[in-house]
């Protein structure tokens, strides 16, 4: 009879059975559950509240709420915001209240709270006042949009971080060694490996155990050791092992080769380094991210739509995700690619950033110093302050600058795209500074 349960537990996914028992097995997370952190502490007090967990999938939101009900010797009851209905709610509802006065605390967790409707949520709030349960919400959504206020506003939303690199490694370790996992077995799996199939889940601990499960399952044995193999890995995630570690050289690299690409105006040469780096699972928010930064540093003023695109682009990676939001990252670097070009932003704040860093105690010169006290007027704060609003040219002669970097120029615009009508403005507002400053 034993070795039937333990066939069937062998039975069950990887992900399921190396499901994490306590806090010590559970991985990432270290700013909410670290040492002497918030959901640590309250866990350890047994002072648990109604709480929402806010964070991508398989980040482990599911698995701490069990967690949380077995630390604090809770009943657990998992809802299913797809199945369930008000009448199964309230049918919960009661018989926790019926254990709270046998002195048993039930935690009632909600999948993907989100999709339950506002009526489906109020049915919930007069047993969270009351304390009948502990309501523990997940949500891969923002809950400020898609819980109700009421209900919101009772429980304490804590946010679930993607699991970095090397806390899927630790998992996937783990697996190998545990006899949950393939304790059992001999493995033999390149480090290398592990770390591809670590970036490959891209942050899903349940996407990185069960891609291991496939690929072990998948692979040869050969005098009772299993060998995991490059082509093998290739085969079950249909995908190249491409040169690329994204913590290695090659990352930037790569990142290297788009940027100096789109400054180039290669739109070719950048959707290629685009499409490498997508296809070896590097995360489309970190591109997009790039992007943002290279529309002002090598775009600037001379084309202003550039940012407005590249930021429209991270918006739209971070609605639907990969692999649909492939063609908007191309979007985004076959316009950069095409757009004028002008570091002169850029020119100007590292010119800018050298003369703060060596005067870093230069006084802000009285005239546009804010006065909000009579000591302050009585001081000269704010004394001889113009008001360009006031004036006809809406300018004044007035420096901002300190005595001693008067007549500095950090701001040099260029000579492509909009930077044209941004120089001869400038000019027009130097001439007419020096004129009315000579009077």
């Amino acid at each position: 009879m034993q070795e039937s349960l333990f066939e069937n537990f062998k039975n069950e996914p990887l992900a399921s059975r190396m499901r994490p028992q306590n806090l010590s097995e559970f991985a990432g997370q270290s700013h909410l559950i670290g040492e002497g952190k918030l959901l640590r502490k309250m866990i350890e007090t047994d002072n648990i509240s109604s709480m929402i967990f806010w964070g991508p999938p398989g980040v482990g939101k599911t698995t701490l709420a069990r967690i949380i009900a077995h630390e604090t010797q809770s009943e657990f009851i998992n809802f299913s915001a797809v199945t369930s209905g008000i009448k199964e709610i309230k049918k919960v509802m009661e018989d926790a209240e019926n254990s709270i006065r046998l002195g048993i605390k039930t935690i009632v967790f909600v999948d993907e709270i989100h999709r339950f409707n506002k009526a489906q949520q109020d049915a919930f709030l007069p047993y969270v006042e009351k304390g009948s349960i502990t309501l523990i919400g997940a949500t891969t959504e923002n809950p400020s949009f898609e819980i109700n206020s009421a209900l919101l506003s009772r429980c304490r939303v804590f946010v679930l971080k993607e699991l970095s690199k090397e806390d899927i490694l630790t998992l996937l370790k783990r697996a190998l060694t545990d006899e949950r996992g393939f304790g059992d077995q001999k493995i033999e799996v390149s480090e290398e490996s592990l770390k591809y199939i670590a970036s490959f889940a891209s942050g899903d601990a349940r996407n990185a155990l069960t891609t291991l499960d496939m690929i072990i399952t998948n692979s040869e044995e050969e005098n009772g050791i299993v060998k995991v193999t490059e082509e093998t890995i290739e085969q079950c995630l249909n995908k190249k092992t491409l040169l690329y570690d994204k913590d290695g050289e090659e990352h930037y690299n790569i990142i290297s080769a788009l940027h100096k690409s789109m400054r180039n105006s290669d739109p070719d040469a950048a959707v290629y380094w685009l499409s490498r780096m997508l296809e070896a699972g590097e995360d489309p928010l970190y591109i997009a991210r790039r992007i943002t930064r290279f529309a002002s540093e090598d775009i600037g003023l001379a084309d202003t739509n550039a940012l407005n695109v590249a930021i429209n682009v991270y918006q739209a990676c971070h609605f639907i995700g990969m692999p649909e939001c492939n063609v908007h990252l191309a979007e985004a670097v076959i316009y950069m690619s095409l757009a004028p070009k002008s570091n002169a932003c850029d020119v100007a704040y590292q010119l800018a950033s050298s003369d703060a860093k060596k005067m870093l105690a230069e006084p802000v010169p009285l005239v546009i110093r804010n006065a909000p006290t009579k000591l302050m007027k009585d001081l000269g704060y704010g004394k001889g302050y113009q008001y360009a609003h006031d004036t006809e040219s809406k300018l004044t002669a007035m420096d901002c600058l300190p005595p001693s970097l008067v007549g500095k120029t950090y701001y040099k615009p260029g000579t492509k795209g909009n930077e044209i009508r941004f120089k001869e403005r400038l000019e027009k507002i130097k001439v007419w500074k020096k004129a009315h400053k000579q009077e």
